[in-house]
């Protein structure tokens, strides 16, 4: 109920100004600005919500949980996507926009470098691009992808100032770093959100 009136407010606001709102129902776990969401206090969004939820808020998009998490720490047994909650939830709201919130796969060639080149990034484990992929190809047509993004850029900054203790310039260490992003995010558009060339 407090969502729902929080929510409300906002989408109010926000489209009195031509903005659009992505509201969230469900907690994940993890980090997000700064504060931290235990396993335990986090839940799966129950699937019956969505509907009262959406046209009570009048939101533009909806965030959903069903296993991914905040940060790059996301499992410590195997990855797991509630495939049938998502479906019910499809099935409920048809054609309605579904987002995922901590959906980085935290790629380990980048957690690699990372350790390879001064980092410490030890025991980290995100959602593999598989899963993400079928998520996809159902309800959801937005994932959230921060930390490979992250990590592709600080292993390559990394990586270039390691092999290069001189360099205090970052027109020459952020050139790697960008494009290892580029090519990080193009094979996840490609390869994992499915929506290269569907326009």
């Amino acid at each position: 109920a407090e969502n729902i009136e929080i929510t409300r407010k906002v989408v109010e606001y926000a489209h009195d100004h031509g903005v659009v709102v992505e509201a969230e129902l469900g907690a994940l776990a993890g980090i997000e600005d700064d504060v931290q969401v235990s396993a335990e206090e986090s839940h799966y969004t129950h699937p019956e919500e969505v509907e009262e939820f959406v046209s009570k808020t009048g939101c533009d998009s909806l965030a959903i949980a069903i296993g991914t998490s905040h940060g790059a720490y996301k499992y410590k047994g195997d990855p797991y996507l509630d495939y049938e909650r998502l479906e019910k939830v499809g099935k409920l709201l048809p054609g309605y926009p579904i987002v995922l919130h901590g959906a980085s796969t935290v790629i380990p060639e980048f957690v690699e470098k990372c350790n390879q080149y001064g980092g410490k990034v030890l025991g980290a484990k995100g959602v593999p691009e598989d899963m993400l992929r079928k998520a996809a190809t159902m309800a959801v047509c937005k994932i959230n992808i921060d930390t490979d993004i992250r990590l592709a850029m600080t292993s390559a900054i990394r990586e270039a100032l390691y092999k290069d203790p001189s360099n205090f310039d970052p027109r020459n260490y952020l050139k790697p770093a960008r494009n290892a992003v580029k090519e990080m995010v193009k094979h996840k558009i490609e390869a994992v959100l499915g929506s290269a060339h569907t326009i």
